[in-house]
């Protein structure tokens, strides 16, 4: 810790839930203020001439933004940061930055895990050893899928979906992908369309980054282009997946099985996707260990004494990195 970041008088608004390490850097580092939720309502005249920025998980819509007429910078927490109204906070001037890279490589080895646990079935296994099935019944029943021969599609390759590709080519699996945009310099086959992508693999992961453009963008046509064979795996963002159709095609076998570690309402599943046994449910668990939540939270605090102290923010989203510091 240096002294510069031990004498940064700026008031910092952590509204609700916040990751410990986090909130003991901007302790010790700035001011920090609390208060109970991102609500305007909760605002104080007193945050209103002090809180220069914000330092939370997400959820910071425009009326709360407006509610802060000296807010500067939104830490956000998290690779994602569709729940901040970036746009509305452009238009204030105001610097928006996430926490990339340093989750990548975790959240890359959960969606290997969870694509492993999906096809051969691995949760119930332990659950069949582990409630004395084995000792009963004998040996749990073969998986009926295997990785061998898949053909993999991913939706999303950014950071997350490069180092997810990476993995999964010391599997010798061969690898396409769907962006906007078609990425430079890479080998693996591009497809224009997310209908065209599902219908060329049996597998698809989604590390597709929430927002309206992604709104259930894997619907029933998508699901239904991967075929009976098909697996659907969900890293990114709960919003990006029509739920109910997804719950609709597991049940009438439409596609194989899926595995999802995020959801639209979290963290409330719906019933009929808990029901599916041809599933494998994670509870948003990407990024979440010790070591890689401490490089997140340090991330997020070096976002702010950064901009305090230099001007300057080390990782802002694309929609605010003109954004100036103010003198």
């Amino acid at each position: 810790m240096t002294k510069t970041e031990q004498s940064l008088p700026v008031a910092i608004l952590v509204p609700g839930q916040f990751n410990d390490h986090a909130a003991g850097r901007i302790d010790r580092t700035l001011r920090q203020v609390k208060i109970e939720r991102a609500d305007p309502s909760l605002v104080t005249d007193d945050m209103r001439r002090t809180v220069r920025g914000i330092a939370s998980f997400g959820g910071i819509n425009a009326a709360f933004i407006d509610a802060l007429p000296n807010l500067e910078i939104i830490a956000n927490f998290g690779v994602g940061y569709d729940s901040v109204d970036t746009r509305h906070a452009a238009q204030r001037g105001i610097m928006v930055t996430n926490t990339p890279d340093v989750l990548t490589e975790e959240v890359a080895d959960t969606a290997i895990g969870l694509l492993i646990n999906t096809i051969r079935e691995l949760p119930r296994a332990e659950t069949w050893l582990r409630d004395g099935s084995w000792v009963r019944e004998g040996n749990y029943p073969l998986s009926r899928l295997t990785l061998r021969g898949r053909a993999i599609g991913i939706f999303g390759m950014g950071r997350i979906g490069l180092a997810i590709a990476r993995r999964l080519e010391a599997f010798a699996l061969p690898i396409a992908y769907h962006n906007r945009r078609r990425v430079e310099g890479l080998s693996y086959d591009y497809h224009p369309t997310l209908k065209g992508l599902a219908s060329a693999v049996d597998t698809l992961i989604s590390v597709a980054p929430g927002g309206a453009s992604t709104e259930k963008a894997v619907n029933a046509e998508i699901l239904q282009a991967l075929g009976p064979n098909g697996v659907f795996i969900n890293i990114g963002r709960g919003s990006t997946v029509d739920e109910a159709a997804l719950a609709a095609t597991l049940a009438n076998k439409t596609i194989a099985a899926a595995g999802l570690d995020v959801f639209a309402d979290e963290p409330n599943v719906p019933q009929p996707l808990l029901d599916a046994p041809n599933m494998s449910l994670l509870p948003h668990v990407g990024s979440a260990s010790e070591h890689t939540r401490r490089a997140m939270a340090d991330l997020c605090v070096d976002n702010l004494v950064s901009w305090f102290s230099q001007g300057r923010a080390l990782t802002p989203v694309p929609e605010t990195e003109k954004v100036k510091a103010r003198r």
